[in-house]
């Protein structure tokens, strides 16, 4: 039998199985305390320091294709202060996702062609990287979608984007021409710029 020790911070059922652990020590474990269970079959070690971000690194494991995006996006690159109830994560289209009781979780499905485009990452737990939109797809991908997030929040999450040293609104073009919304994007940019 393997020590808990042997297990990295984070771990899946899988991984513990494929490491010689019983599923009767695992639970043991979660029942005493040793481990968290962070989402079905995805588990974290009590000794290990904590996760910025337990609900996405566990969103990492469950959707291992998948990419914060959205207002989580956004409360990850600083580009709101809204309070995100569920973790937003987007699929390549046509992918099966897992049912995810927890944590709660919205799924969107992006073009595969361009799905990672933007793509990046973050420490969601010291040493553990998840899968994120850079700070500008996330801004364009706001904008174009403002329907369903809320043109407040898109447009907050521009002006912060803006305001930050090094921000280009160019490559905010350059994403919203191949990902579609350029004209919002376009006039966006420009009331902006204007202040």
């Amino acid at each position: 039998m393997r020590e808990l020790g042997e297990l990295p911070w984070s771990f899946t059922t899988k991984l513990a199985r494929e490491l010689g652990v019983h599923p009767r020590d695992l639970y043991a474990w979660r029942d005493g305390g040793h481990i968290v269970e962070l989402s079905r079959g995805v588990f974290r070690r009590s000794d290990a320091p904590p996760a910025s971000n337990p609900d996405a690194l566990a969103l990492s494991y469950r959707v291992p294709k998948g990419i914060v995006c959205g207002v989580s996006a956004a409360a990850v690159h600083d580009l709101t202060d809204e309070l995100v109830r569920a973790v937003q994560v987007a699929v390549p289209a046509g992918d099966h996702v897992p049912k995810i009781d927890y944590p709660p979780t919205t799924v969107f499905r992006f073009d595969g062609e361009t799905f990672e485009l933007g793509l990046s990452e973050f420490a969601a737990a010291p040493g553990e990287w998840v899968r994120v939109y850079d700070a500008a797809r996330t801004v364009v991908d706001l904008i174009r979608l403002r329907h369903r997030f809320g043109e407040p929040i898109a447009y907050t999450a521009l002006n912060r984007y803006l305001a930050t040293p090094g921000a280009r609104s160019a490559v905010l073009l350059d994403y919203a021409r191949t990902l579609g919304g350029f004209a919002a994007v376009s006039a966006a940019v420009d009331v902006a710029s204007a202040r």
